[in-house]
């Protein structure tokens, strides 16, 4: 009985710290008066976004980048959220994959393409008179390695959700409580990020990826990758749905599934989906500069 009290108890305690949190974002978002938001669909840049709308109202504008990085599935998604809220929504296309410094996707690729689509914000900004930008950068992020936060800060783009201490089980708390209906979906960042560095990102290698990945959702899995590295796939599914998988005919199964996307070899790593696994290999230094 104890026990139980003490849980809910600190339960308690948790939501009413991320209720102060969101008090304190809405605050912020209220003082800036008006916002665009670089909006992927993610639980983090919709949740900034629907607060940002419900506060703000028409002086919000959530900006969605449309490249061949961006899955169609979390393109359909990221427009029916928006769709769901009323919120304005402005889709701008970038052309990263075509710029030779974000191609050939080394370990500063994401800084390119976060850098292409802040400029594209800030003259679109001034042209409707926006006064500032965000993205949904959460209070867990600044221990990443994640060099779009190098392109934020040169762009002076805020990101409200660490300002304030919100982490990434907070924002997915507060967006069950607001009955956002992804407050549960797995992390989906671009395409080229399952891509290993120093191979050049193309559209074809980021289609095999996208084709791939479908495959395995068709097959039951939820959250995984495929870990492009040229003719050989290596699939992570999480390890609650790893058994499911361990089996010879969803082996078969999945083999299949990739080589139809066009992979020549298939492995399933066996540690299992680890959100940024490709950044193992990076050196320390880099690693040590995180979003510096």
């Amino acid at each position: 009985m104890a026990a139980s009290a003490q849980a809910n108890h600190t339960e308690a305690e948790a939501a009413e710290n991320a209720a102060q949190k969101l008090r304190a974002l809405e605050a912020r978002l209220e003082q800036l008066g008006s916002l665009m938001v670089a909006y992927s669909g993610g639980v983090d840049s919709a949740f900034l976004a629907g607060t940002a709308y419900r506060v703000l109202g028409q002086k919000m504008l959530a900006v969605l980048a449309d490249s061949p990085s961006l899955a169609r599935r979390d393109m359909e998604q990221a427009c029916e959220f928006a769709r769901s809220l009323g919120m304005g929504l402005h889709v701008v296309a970038t052309t990263e994959l075509d710029k030779p410094e974000y191609a050939r996707n080394d370990a500063n690729r994401c800084f390119h393409c976060k850098d292409e689509l802040f400029a594209a914000m800030e003259t679109l900004g001034g042209k409707l008179g926006f006064a500032s930008i965000a993205y949904g950068m959460n209070a867990d992020d600044t221990r990443d390695y994640r060099p779009g936060q190098r392109a934020a800060e040169q762009h002076a783009v805020l990101a409200p959700l660490a300002e304030v201490g919100l982490t990434k089980m907070e924002v997915r708390a507060l967006s069950k409580a607001a009955g956002y209906p992804l407050w549960d979906r797995p992390a989906a960042p671009c395409l080229s990020s399952r891509v290993e560095y120093g191979r050049t990102v193309t559209r074809e290698v980021l289609e095999q990826v996208e084709k791939g990945e479908e495959s395995l959702r068709q097959l039951g899995f939820r959250e995984l990758r495929v870990r492009h590295h040229g003719e050989l796939a290596r699939v992570e599914i999480a390890r609650t749905e790893l058994p499911r998988a361990l089996t010879m005919e969803m082996l078969d199964a999945i083999t299949a599934a990739l080589k139809q996307a066009g992979f020549q070899y298939v492995t399933l790593d066996c540690t299992g989906f680890r959100s940024g696994s490709l950044n193992a290999i990076l050196p320390v230094e880099v690693l040590a500069r995180r979003g510096a």
